[in-house]
């Protein structure tokens, strides 16, 4: 696809849009911090807050920037005795989330990129890097987490989850821990186990032996081959997928977008985050899932437009330029959709899949972030932050 001047022309616009929701959002009501969305949501969520520096650090807006530097130093100074990160950036007793440590050492070595301030909350990393290594059940190198603990408040990840391992492997990365990223690597890089016993001498990976991408979930003999459009965008973009590997997922993901299209199952031409859904009576399937995760919504397969931007991020990592620029036009008319009819941008939280309606928060800050992110990531035809681990 050759990208058409008004193409570009809406993305300029789209870019101003999600600027201006960075900005009416950098202040709320919780001693000033940023607001997790526009309308709803004024509290802030720390893995909201954290995948905002993606866009935030590529803005070049000071405003924003201090903001999130406040961001972090409230979060250090919230942390708890052990090294735990907090849930809401202000609560210091809203604890238990399995993903909100691991993203503030990645949000902080953005942040030290950004600035250039290497030993910015130096002791707060460290005392997360100490907790991160306590959840691993093995004492290697993944970690492991509780159901509903990470941003998938209503779906259940079991042992070692796709997403959290590589958000750490590319916290490590960014934040020279380069020894330990490289167990982490290894240990990632093995496949799950199908056999139905586990020899001593194996211990389980994440690679699907049948499929191209990474698994959902793997513990011991259990494993979840459900595709997660968040931990594979992550993967490309930190280089946990081979140049190879990235090929054969994104392949994956646009055919079988095309035969979700086909089915009625997916009404946009962007992939949805988790697939195929979770039907009723199946495995997975979890008796709330009936108020909350229906297939084709909210986790069970709804378009969040914060992962799309990662995966526009991920085509652009791997050398897939045209489809990048294709999947950003897509990108730019669903963060067009809104609840209300008065907003030119709705930059909304979830579509729900299998007919593009919006189905959560306007102007919410992830989805502006990201927006620029991959905005950025298009036009420069690099991922900033990450090019550097992917060559490593």
């Amino acid at each position: 696809m050759v990208m058409q001047k008004d193409d570009w022309q809406e993305i300029e616009t789209a870019k101003k849009a999600a600027l201006e929701v960075l900005l009416h959002n950098s202040r709320g009501a919780f001693d000033g911090l940023p607001r997790t969305a526009g309308w709803g949501y004024p509290e802030p969520y720390t893995r909201d807050l954290m995948f905002s520096i993606f866009g935030i650090a590529v803005s070049g807006n000071q405003q924003l920037i201090e903001s999130i530097r406040k961001v972090l130093q409230t979060l250090a100074g919230n942390q708890t005795e052990h090294g735990h990160i907090t849930s809401l950036v202000h609560d210091k007793d809203d604890r238990g989330s399995s993903d909100a440590t691991p993203l503030f050492l990645l949000g902080v070595g953005i942040f030290r990129k950004l600035t250039g301030e290497n030993e910015f909350l130096e002791g707060a990393v460290g005392k997360s890097l100490t907790w991160m290594e306590y959840q691993s059940p093995d004492d290697r190198f993944m970690v492991a987490q509780q159901p509903t603990s990470d941003w998938r408040d209503e779906q259940w990840v079991l042992g070692y989850g796709l997403f959290v391992n590589t958000v750490l492997y590319g916290s490590l990365r960014l934040l020279g821990q380069n020894e330990r990223a490289d167990g982490l690597y290894n240990e990632m890089r093995l496949s799950t186990i199908d056999g139905g016993f586990i020899p001593h001498h194996i211990h389980e990976g994440l690679i699907v032996k049948s499929k191209p991408y990474f698994a959902f979930w793997s513990y011991k003999v259990y494993c979840s081959d459900t595709f997660d459009l968040l931990g594979n965008s992550m993967a490309i973009i930190s280089g946990l997928a081979s140049a190879k590997q990235a090929g054969a997922i994104i392949d994956w993901v646009e055919d079988q977008c095309k035969i979700m299209q086909k089915n009625g199952d997916l009404a946009a031409n962007i992939p949805p985050n988790f697939f195929p859904f979770t039907l009723p009576g199946e495995p997975g399937w979890h008796p709330r899932y009936e108020n909350f995760n229906m297939p084709g919504n909210y986790h069970n397969g709804g378009i969040w437009p914060f992962i799309c931007g990662l995966y526009v991020a991920a085509l652009v990592a791997a050398n897939r330029y045209d489809l990048a620029e294709q999947k950003l036009v897509e990108l730019t008319k669903l963060v067009k959709l809104s609840q209300d009819p008065g907003l030119e941008f709705g930059f909304n939280e979830w579509i729900k899949a299998q007919t593009g309606n919006v189905m959560g928060v306007d102007w919410q800050t992830w989805s502006a972030a990201l927006y620029l992110y991959a905005a950025k990531c298009v036009e420069e035809r690099n991922t900033p932050f990450f090019d550097e681990m992917r060559s490593i």
